[in-house]
């Protein structure tokens, strides 16, 4: 439980990184395409990783491997499509439409696993997505171009899915070297056609910089970690409080304002994040696990 507890606290730090990084990314996209903003981004948070551990490489074998290239090419599609989506659709309505990956964990649990989500997981999914929308949505309309939104969506729950049923066991450093490896040469592949374009100055390298190291391969190795021991439906509602930290940056460094739909939209959210780990006579260790699907 001491275990499972230091996770959460974990996962926690990840969404404020991401929360963060999507402030610190906000003014920098203006000067750099996507695709190659992505590439160097993943390519430096894999070779920072390998230079800190070396030894990583011994451990590239087997199906650590296979796993490793599976999750990274799904994360990779996954921002790829919200890529598309993000041109194609409002910043608001994207960061909603990405955020249903916290509804579509369990229900591809379900249908994969034959795992049907205990209540008290799908209130909490419920609560997030509602707190998401309050957050994320202000004056936004739906269009068509949001079905790469929809896919980008589905392939964060895939990953996260993914996480929880190969990560258990496996060397998690080597796990999250391959997949971010992975990613790097997803992205390479969108940038390289029309020509690489390098950050510009210091405010695009700041960052590339500090989304490498603390919101790729910090996140992505305590992810990977976390979801070695918790219930992938549980990690997918933590992980939606990256849009909580987001917002709270943004204010602070006056990118918005504070409003009380904000509040109220902050506030389920946490809810739902607390209802879910809030320690209850019914929680077992057995929950954690996958049971695999009757042939």
């Amino acid at each position: 439980m001491k275990k499972n507890g230091l996770a959460v606290l974990a996962l926690l730090f990840v969404t404020i990184a991401w929360g963060a990084s999507f402030v610190a990314m906000k003014p920098a996209m203006e000067k750099i395409p996507v695709f190659d903003f992505l590439a160097i981004r993943f390519t430096i948070a894999a070779a920072l990783m390998i230079v800190v551990k070396p030894r990583v490489l011994k451990a590239f074998r087997g199906k650590t491997i296979i796993y490793g290239v599976i999750l990274g090419v799904i994360l990779g599609f996954s921002y790829v499509t919200q890529t598309i989506g993000l041109k194609l659709s409002t910043a608001a309505i994207t960061s909603f439409i990405t955020g249903l990956y916290v509804i579509l964990t369990p229900i591809l649990i379900w249908m994969i696993f034959n795992k049907k989500p205990k209540s008290i997981v799908a209130i909490g999914a419920v609560l997030a997505t509602l707190g998401l929308g309050l957050i994320t949505i202000k004056d936004a309309t739906f269009d068509f171009g949001q079905i790469w939104t929809i896919l980008c969506a589905l392939g964060f729950a895939l990953h996260i899915v993914g996480l929880g049923r190969w990560s258990p066991g496996k060397d998690v450093y080597a796990l999250t070297v391959i997949q971010l490896t992975t990613v790097a040469l997803v992205c390479w592949i969108g940038a390289l056609p029309d020509g690489y374009q390098a950050p510009v100055d210091g405010e695009v390298w700041f960052a590339v910089l500090f989304t490498a190291v603390f919101a790729t391969a910090m996140a992505f190795f305590i992810q990977t970690w976390a979801q070695s021991i918790m219930d992938a439906s549980r990690v997918a509602i933590i992980l939606t409080m990256e849009v909580v930290f987001a917002a709270l940056t943004s204010i602070a460094v006056g990118q918005e304002v504070l409003s009380l739909q904000t509040v109220f939209g902050g506030a389920l959210m946490l809810a739902a994040m607390l209802l879910i780990e809030w320690p209850r006579k019914d929680s077992e260790p057995g929950e954690l696990v996958y049971e695999p699907m009757p042939h």
